[in-house]
């Protein structure tokens, strides 16, 4: 199966000693992936750009992995608040164009620490 390796990208680093992903084999989990800008280190205060940046953060760390959102099989979502839903649902269906073809998506309210409107993870298969 192989050893565990973990996935850090540089500016989204945990708070804790917490990777971005980690990964066995095929399989990936990652950690918390919130709407933080890498570059700048801020996070928006708006949901559109927070969507935004957790939607780029997904790519960054699947690149980081050696696959592509094509490879991502499911999608946690939790947001501060549940009106937010069409601003992910605008990143989603950008990200994931083919209806036929998307990760399977579980969107919760979450009380969620700070500034941060909206946070994911992911559980991807990589070839």
């Amino acid at each position: 199966m192989g050893k565990r390796r973990s996935i850090e990208i540089p500016g989204l680093q945990h708070d804790n000693p917490i990777p971005s992903a980690s990964q066995i084999g095929p399989f990936l989990f990652s950690g918390g992936i919130f709407g933080k800008d890498p570059q700048s280190g801020q996070t928006p205060a708006d949901i559109e750009g927070q969507c935004a940046n957790m939607f780029a953060n997904i790519r960054r760390i699947m690149d980081a992995a050696g696959g592509t959102p094509d490879n991502i099989i499911k999608v946690t979502v939790w947001l501060k608040d549940l009106t937010y839903r069409p601003h992910v649902n605008k990143e989603w269906t950008a990200m994931f164009p083919d209806a036929h073809s998307r990760p399977a998506r579980h969107t919760f309210s979450h009380n969620l620490p700070g500034a941060n409107l909206v946070q994911c993870e992911i559980i991807a298969v990589l070839d």
